[in-house]
């Protein structure tokens, strides 16, 4: 089952970062996540979790993270949390 956690904010095009918007429940370096816009859709492993520039474990509901993407998305896109 997937669980939305949160939306992106916005996109760094020249770096592939993307900020999301925590709202549901924490994200965590390691977890598999899928982003969803209008045209596409990808599923990636976090692999870094940064906040202020500064690398972090985990975020909680409330806060913004910048996330590497694999693939290039656009503000409003939805984050989903894949659990097994």
């Amino acid at each position: 089952m997937d669980i939305q956690i949160g939306k992106i904010s916005h996109y760094y095009d020249k770096i592939g970062v993307a900020v999301i918007e925590v709202t549901n429940q924490p994200l965590k370096a390691g977890d598999t996540v899928k982003f969803s816009g209008h045209d596409k859709e990808f599923t990636q492993v976090v692999s870094s979790l940064q906040v202020e520039h500064k690398q972090v474990k985990e975020v909680k509901p409330g806060d913004s993270a910048g996330v590497k993407v694999d693939a290039p998305v656009k503000e409003g896109d939805v984050v989903y949390l894949l659990t097994k």
